[in-house]
Parts: C-alpha cells; structure tokens; sequence
C-alpha cells in the first residue's frame, strides 16, 4: 500500500495534478490583481458601471485561461471539451429563451447608458437606488430598504425615469386657496417663502400657475428648483412654511364643502315631519 502511495507520489500524473492545482491558485490571485487594475484604468475614462463590468469580464477571462492550461496540464483535450461546451451551450440557449433576452437586452442598456450606478430610478411603481447593473438584470435599494432584482427585459419593455440623471430637479407643489382670496397676494407669500428657504434655487426662477376652478378651492401650482439631493428636503419643508405662512397672512386653505339649498315644499314638509314626532 505504502509503496503504491510512493510510487503515485513519484509518477508524473501526480507532478501533473500538482502543476494544474497551482496554475488555478495562481490564476485566482493574476486574475483578481488585473481585474482591480482594470477597474481603476477604466474609472478614469467611463462610468462607474462600465468599470465594474470590465472588471468582471477581466476577472473571468484570466481565470478561464489558467484553468484551461491546468486542464491541458491534466491531460484534457481542449478541442474536445470546447466542442462539447458549443453543444452544451446551444441546447442551454434553447431551453432558456428568456435568460437570453435578457442577455442582449443588458447589452442594449450598456450602448445606451440611460443610467449608471448610483442613480434613482422609476420603473412602473417600483423606486430606487441602483445598487449594481449586470448582463442579466439590475439590482435597486427602494428608500424602505428594500432589495428588488429588474429583469433587462423588463427595462427595454417599459419606461425608465431616472430621476437623478440631471443636477437639478424641478418640485411642483398642487396647492388650492379659498375662493375669496387675492391670487396677487397668495403668488407674493409663495415667491417670499421660496425666497427664504435656502435649499430654493434662484435660478431657475420659480414659477406660479393658476389652473383651474375646483369645486371648493382656487387650484394652483407653484413649481420649485433644487438641486437633486435636496428634494425631498425642500418638498417637505416647503409645505410647512407654506402653512405658517398663510396662516400668518390668514390665508385660507379650503376643505370640501356643499351648499344645500331647500325648496319651500321640502322645508314644510320636514317641519311637519318633526312636529308629528314630537
């Protein structure tokens, strides 16, 4: 037994395995060091995202190789095994059509670039920071801490807001007053306390719009410029300080009301009603 060890020990089928086990060490560590020299060559000219995906792309092609050379080192014919992996790759593609849509649909958005990572997305009801953009799907944070997973297909399908893709973002705040109310003083209180907040971009200048009659209010629209990560900021404290600041002015702000308007027939005939019951 010990002298079968020894012998397998000393053969060059076991010199073979110990070559092919360091060529694929080796090839973790050379693949990981070109992989993150890819990626910082790459942040220098393209996009956070196209680095990542050169990085990944580095990674596994170096690795391919130093597997293949232990492979030939082991004895395999490569010919064989890529012929049989073209095989395997077509039946793969045919039974999963759909991953394959994906594929070239990730292809699509990498030439387009309608996003990149880090940026916030709308896509139908879903919301969130893009966390990373693979060939397959994209991976969003939703602002309750939620991971989502979006097929490519399903962004090519459908439309795409990215809602950080400028610097700077537009707030349009739907806001109704009281019908007795002056338009002229309201606009003032609205551009005094645009003015006042310091999140409230000077320019663009914002802008006032009378809409329409509602049934119980003056409708109107004031819009404010920000830049992009104050938004939700200024949105909610600009409500606020509008509220003080009309009830400071004593500016109304209406709530849904009917006038109800009695015929003399259906006066009589409820006063009757509540004298029978008395």
């Amino acid at each position: 037994m010990i002298e079968q060890l020894m012998n397998y020990l000393g053969s060059e089928k076991f010199f073979s395995l110990i070559q092919a086990a360091v060529l694929i060490i080796v090839g973790f560590f050379v693949a990981g060091i070109a992989a993150r020299a890819t990626y910082k060559l790459c942040l220098k000219r393209f996009s956070q995202h196209h680095a990542t995906l050169n990085r990944r792309l580095v990674y596994w092609l170096v690795l391919a190789l130093f597997i293949a050379s232990a492979l030939k080192q082991l004895g395999f014919n490569l010919g064989v095994l890529l012929g049989a992996a073209g095989v395997l790759s077509v039946a793969i593609g045919f039974a999963s059509q759909t991953s394959v849509s994906n594929l070239i649909s990730g292809l699509f958005l990498i030439g387009e670039r309608p996003f990149q990572i880090g940026d916030t997305i709308q896509v139908g009801n879903t919301t969130g920071e893009i966390l990373s953009i693979d060939l397959l799907s994209i991976k969003l944070r939703t602002f309750d801490n939620l991971f989502v997973r979006i097929p490519n297909e399903s962004l090519i399908k459908t439309e795409v807001t990215n809602l950080t893709r400028f610097p700077i973002r537009r707030i349009d705040l739907k806001i109704g007053v009281a019908y007795k109310e002056d338009i002229s003083q309201v606009r003032q209180v609205l551009f005094q306390v645009a003015e006042q907040n310091p999140l409230s971009l000077d320019e663009p200048v914002p802008v006032f719009q009378f809409l329409s009659f509602a049934e119980s209010s003056l409708d109107l629209q004031f819009s404010v410029w920000t830049r992009k990560e104050n938004y939700r900021e200024l949105r909610t404290s600009l409500l606020g300080e509008i509220k003080i600041a009309f009830e400071q002015q004593g500016i109304e702000l209406p709530f849904p009301q009917r006038d109800l308007n009695l015929s003399k027939d259906t006066v009589e005939l409820l006063q009757q009603n509540r004298y029978d019951k008395t």
